[in-house]
């Protein structure tokens, strides 16, 4: 599979080496600021660099024919966008707030569990993200998509970042040194506390995850998921 990184800072150099462990080719690199190699000559596009660039990545691709897998997060704002353009131009797209296939079984345990204590309102659910102090967006797409698997069945209304309100899932972020991703969801009563948590040890399950999508993508047409991915 010959791939582009559009976006190579960590997360795109990770990517590249394990990909030609598997091996795969990176033919075409690009930062803001430089591009190496042919992006025509790419299969598949793998897009992770920032939410001020996301857009402009995915359409690149998109209008040129070729699948993309984005992990960018703090884009999503414009995602029915990409969907239009992906539609119109019959194109392949999957975007992600995390590829980790550890972090999406965790989605659907935190999903279960939501549904399970739903009845028991003498405990209060909220979330808790810590990340590495570069990390721009707050808080995490991964952090977003967890509220929103426990929302389905709660009866509050939205999350709040770092606000507690009687109706609002509070979600904290934390920024820390050189921590690559931990989420933690409790349930709080006087009586006790049950948490479920995932904390990454390095990048390889994000990068891992994204190559999974790329070879599952690379010969379909349409916009697809993780679960898709995953078959879960």
């Amino acid at each position: 599979m010959k791939i582009a990184l559009l976006g190579y800072g960590k997360m795109g150099k990770t990517i590249e080496k394990l990909a030609l462990e598997k091996g795969h080719s990176v033919v075409f690199k690009s930062t803001s600021e430089s591009s190496e190699g042919n992006f025509e000559d790419a299969e598949v596009a793998i897009e992770f660099s920032s939410p001020e660039a996301a857009i402009s990545n995915i359409s690149k691709a998109l209008e040129a024919g070729m699948p993309i897998v984005s992990g960018t997060t703090g884009w999503l704002k414009k995602y029915d966008e990409m969907v239009n353009l992906c539609e119109n131009r019959n194109g392949s797209f999957i975007s992600a707030s995390n590829f980790s296939v550890g972090v999406n079984l965790f989605f659907s345990i935190n999903e279960y569990a939501a549904k399970l204590m739903a009845p028991w309102k003498e405990y209060t659910v909220s979330v808790e993200e810590i990340h590495h102090l570069e990390k721009k967006d707050a808080p995490s797409g991964t952090a977003i998509t967890i509220a929103e698997g426990i929302l389905k069945y709660s009866d509050k209304k939205d999350w709040k970042l770092n606000t507690s309100e009687e109706k609002s899932l509070k979600i904290t972020a934390k920024r820390e040194q050189d921590v690559k991703g931990t989420h933690i969801v409790s349930y709080d009563s006087s009586i006790d506390t049950i948490s479920l948590k995932h904390e990454a040890h390095s990048r390889e399950g994000f990068a891992l995850g994204a190559i999974l999508a790329a070879e599952f993508l690379k010969d379909k047409k349409g916009i697809f998921t993780m679960k898709d991915v995953l078959a879960t």
